[in-house]
């Protein structure tokens, strides 16, 4: 299930304090007052999570991970690493 942002439409809340984060199904209808302090919320736009350094992988890490590795060999010939 995805995380969601929300924020309080009018100001702020010393019960929730004005922004949460919550967990909901897709399928989910959506949300439009705080769960805590039942104020009006909007869902805000969130930054995602990417690795920042990703090495890149070697023949060895593919083929543990499952993957098959292939060679161009010429004009639409491939052969098995």
């Amino acid at each position: 299930m995805p995380l969601y942002e929300y924020e309080v439409s009018d100001g702020g809340c010393e019960i929730c304090g004005g922004k949460f984060t919550l967990r909901r199904s897709l399928s989910a209808p959506e949300l439009a007052h705080c769960p805590a302090c039942q104020k009006p919320v909007r869902k805000i736009i969130s930054s995602f999570n990417t690795p920042k350094y990703m090495k890149p992988l070697s023949i060895s890490d593919a083929k543990k991970a499952g993957f098959t590795v292939l060679k161009k060999t010429g004009a639409g010939e491939y052969e098995r690493q």
